[in-house]
């Protein structure tokens, strides 16, 4: 068999191989640090024997495969931990995710972070142990058999789910099975670093009507030098917490009488219109018209849309004379009903559509996280209205607004490329053009990306954007996608240059995203210490003694004439503990004013970035922030020698 190597080159084998004897073939270091195989684009475990033509990728902890399939293994240790220190314990579910793992899993007694320890320190003793895994299969009702002998009832509905005919795959290390499709490590051996982060209640298959079950989650690396760095950003990113920080600096606040609703308080306000002012700045200088389309409209339009059948579990309705109607989940079919509004000409092509529509989705309570995840927000939604031969230069232009928003906020990104799923509609000559366009644009542009073969949307392929914040964190946001399923439902057309009648193509797309979540970022990426032109007190004007307040309150004013968002302190308090709390509230400048500043019509500049930056005149900090402020300056904080 000829097996061809991710660089392309070939190996011959006269009998057959597994991934691991393969993996040792070419070098036993490869071998030492392979977690997976990937045969002809899927995952398999190392234990996989191959027999056929085929082409190979040996998967380590710095791929994705391998890593899923390192912590896979690290939840079945949790499993397998948990199972001898309290035997009474049922057990559900226990995938890999994004940073880590978690195991679901039903106890009388709820656990405990004291219980963490104990199962930690039972974890590491199955490690230690250096248990082989072996993996076995079972037909269906022999699968349920075992899995009732072992009173596992999750297990045996899981299986029972399964078509009769089922081969049903199974993974045993030491004295413990668990159901699992795998794959996973050849042995416990290699899982050293790891950490359980927390517990949180989780329904049986997410469905509120089912039993609550406990969620521990954990995290683990092949490196303790890796688990303490990650350790030490999620500490960080506790004390960047959008929730804590939105309270503390009083941006927003999220209540009972409305969950899923946010409330902007004045300074959250006052960050909110200077991001959408920022955002019409842009767009209008991309040539883009903004358009506002209703919160509410009818059946009739979703259904046509294809959103009533689709989606409907997710949309709030209600009726109206009689009539069925629904609160906007998207803004997208508001958007064509404006396009179909007047005739339309090739001439008026591209048609570039900015909204900042609020939207509603009806989110389960479970999964709702502060601004993250919410049931109302504010789409930064724009659609493209264009010729075929538009399609490139208008997914470019996109690609490089996005390009300029996120540098604005020192945000780094990767690029993701999504083609056709299986579940799909449209012609293969539609989606070859939309996704060639999307390529070729990528590559003109000179950006960097990964396909994602498949997993597009199932009317057309998407640019997805990634960006990853200060602490390292990577975030979806900004999606180009190319639309040909809506223009078709709606009938929607143009006249061309011939005189006949053609049928548009559509971009969705947004940079922001929902604006909401994108403030909950940046709230997290700058830890509440936004810039300048962001910042929702931009000044705060602080008066020595009650002697200094009439100049402290002109220089007040001087700052407001100017457009500036400032504050003045008028308590009777010591100056020290005036500045501590400006500071504690993370303004970018204060201007402490006495005698000297009022005698010379000065200010003492003290700033977020350099500490004490001495006396200025009035007029020339004035001239100086105006500056950073209509720049949209990102000042960084000054180290000193």
């Amino acid at each position: 068999m000829k097996i061809t190597l991710k660089d392309g080159s070939v190996r011959e084998y006269d009998k057959s191989m597994s991934v691991f004897e393969i993996a040792s073939d070419i070098s036993e270091g490869l071998a030492r640090v392979a977690m997976a195989g990937e045969v002809n684009g899927e995952v398999v475990d190392l234990r996989t024997v191959l027999s056929d033509d085929c082409e190979l990728s040996i998967l380590t902890f710095q791929d994705e495969g391998g890593k899923e399939t390192f912590r896979h293994t690290s939840s079945h240790i949790l499993a397998q931990a948990v199972k001898r220190l309290y035997p009474e314990t049922k057990l559900a579910i226990g995938p890999a995710i994004a940073d880590g793992f978690y195991y679901d899993l039903d106890r009388e007694t709820p656990f405990t972070t004291e219980d963490l320890e104990k199962i930690e320190k039972e974890m590491k003793k199955i490690v230690k142990e250096a248990l082989p895994i072996e993996s076995f299969t079972l037909p269906r009702e022999e699968a349920i058999a075992l899995m009732q002998e072992k009173e596992e009832p999750y297990k045996v509905e899981l299986i029972e789910d399964l078509p009769e005919d089922s081969i049903i795959s199974f993974y045993k290390q030491g004295e413990f099975t668990d159901l699992c499709a795998g794959p996973h490590l050849m042995n416990t051996k290699a899982v050293k670093a790891f950490k359980l982060t927390s517990l949180a209640g989780a329904y049986w298959r997410g469905n509120e009507k089912n039993k609550m079950l406990t969620r521990i989650y954990g995290t683990s690396f092949t490196k303790k030098a890796d688990l303490d760095e990650y350790l030490t950003m999620m500490e960080e990113a506790k004390k960047r917490d959008h929730r804590k920080l939105g309270k503390e600096l009083g941006l927003f606040m999220l209540r009972e009488e409305g969950p899923g609703f946010p409330f902007f308080l004045p300074k959250g306000m006052a960050l909110k219109n200077a991001l959408l002012e920022y955002w019409r700045e842009i767009h209008t200088k991309n040539g883009y018209v903004e358009i506002s389309t209703p919160i509410m409209l009818s059946r009739h339009l979703w259904e046509t849309s294809g959103h009533w059948d689709h989606y409907k579990e997710n949309m709030y309705t209600t009726v109206i004379d009689d009539q069925d109607f629904a609160v906007k989940p998207m803004n997208c079919p508001g958007g064509i009903l404006v396009y179909e509004s007047e005739p339309r000409s090739y001439r008026d092509l591209p048609l570039r559509m900015g909204e900042l529509g609020i939207v509603h989705r009806h989110e389960k309570s479970g999964q709702m996280h502060g601004l993250m995840r919410v049931r109302c927000f504010t789409q930064d939604d724009a659609h493209i209205f264009m010729t075929p031969e538009q399609v490139k230069d208008e997914i470019k232009g996109v690609a490089l607004l996005i390009d300029e928003v996120y540098k604005l906020f020192g945000f780094k990104y990767h690029v993701e490329l999504s083609t056709r799923p299986e579940d799909s509609m449209g012609s293969d000559e539609d989606w070859n053009l939309a996704t060639e366009a999307l390529r070729e644009a990528l590559d003109a542009l000179g950006m960097d990306y990964v396909v994602n073969e498949g997993d597009g949307a199932f009317y057309g392929p998407k640019i997805d954007f990634h960006l990853e914040d200060s602490i390292g964190r990577t975030w979806q946001c900004g999606t180009i996608q190319l639309d040909f399923q809506l223009p078709l439902r709606f009938n929607l057309e143009y006249t061309g240059a011939d005189g006949e009648k053609h049928r548009p193509i559509m971009i969705h797309r947004v940079a922001f995203g929902s604006i909401e979540r994108f403030i909950g970022i940046l709230i997290e990426h700058f830890a509440g210490a936004f810039p300048t032109w962001l910042a929702p007190v931009q000044v705060k004007v602080l008066p020595i003694s009650d002697k200094h307040l009439e100049y402290g309150e002109k220089v007040f004013e001087a700052l407001k004439e100017a457009g500036i968002r400032a504050e003045i302190d008028t308590r009777a308090e010591k100056i020290g503990y005036k500045i501590r709390e400006a500071q504690m509230q993370k303004i970018p400048y204060m201007l402490v004013v006495g005698a000297k500043e009022e005698e010379e019509s000065l200010v003492s500049v003290r700033s977020r970035f350099a500490g004490d930056e001495g006396q200025k005149a009035l007029e020339d900090f004035l001239c100086d922030i105006k500056k950073e402020i209509s720049g949209r300056v990102r000042r960084e904080i000054e180290t000193k020698e």
